[in-house]
């Protein structure tokens, strides 16, 4: 892998720092629950598989939020109290619910320590599609800022909220390095944008593009971490010859 500069990191933040599927799997159980307990009507006529159709039917027809995923959430939650006869005031407790669980996180093992470590070496900014919350998740302080694209008004793969991104940082899209799991809205968008690129590729799958490539691959944040401080020490030893 040829060195290049790094200024600053833009990172992923579902399925890179933590895996998604189990969050998603008990949120939809946890705000059951809340319905059962608090809106049994609404419970009772919209079970999970119900009210994923119900937000399936409203994204559909509001593709304006497509990008803000606590919206959709909130809109659907107050749809299905609204059909169901009770009263959509309980949807923003019902939303709370939703999002306590949404950010009960299991970092993956590397997680944690490799942001420590690449938090020392240079600013990191957390950009992502999804709606977590990293001040609640209790790692903000490893973050310059947090970007989603609810704020942005657009989401990623978007060259938009990737320069965003850039500019708060001060810093150009070539001296930022954009690091995520996720091949099309990851590494194609950001490298379109003009940002160098690093593919967390956990999985050892094959690289589908011809077009476009990674600057790097790795398996782990530890990986990165590790090259990230061999491009410091490299730079150090440049600057004393």
């Amino acid at each position: 892998m040829n060195p290049f500069p790094v200024r600053a990191i833009t990172l992923d933040l579902d399925d890179t720092l933590w895996p998604f599927a189990p969050i998603g799997a008990r949120v939809e159980l946890v705000m059951h629950a809340w319905l059962s307990t608090n809106c049994p009507r609404t419970a009772g006529q919209f079970p999970i598989e119900r009210m994923r159709d119900l937000r399936d039917e409203l994204n559909a027809a509001n593709p304006h939020l497509v990008h803000d995923f606590s919206a959709m959430r909130r809109m659907t939650l107050e749809r299905a109290m609204q059909l169901a006869g009770d009263d959509p005031v309980h949807a923003e407790a019902a939303f709370e619910a939703f999002f306590a669980e949404r950010n009960r996180v299991e970092f993956y093992p590397d997680a944690i320590e490799a942001l420590q470590r690449l938090a020392a070496r240079v600013p990191l900014a957390a950009l992502s599609n999804g709606n977590a919350d990293l001040t609640r998740i209790g790692v903000h302080t490893h973050f310059a800022f947090q970007l989603g694209a609810r704020e942005h008004g657009a989401p990623k793969p978007a060259a938009s909220i990737f320069h965003a991104a850039c500019a708060r940082l001060g810093a150009s899209p070539y001296h930022v390095l954009h690091v995520g799991d996720d091949i099309v809205m990851d590494v194609v968008g950001a490298a379109r944008a003009g940002l160098r690129t690093c593919w967390l590729n956990r999985e050892g799958l094959p690289w589908p593009h011809d077009d476009v490539r990674p600057d790097l691959q790795f398996a782990s944040l530890t990986a990165l971490a590790d090259w990230l401080d061999a491009q410091h020490s490299s730079e150090k030893e440049e600057a004393a010859a």
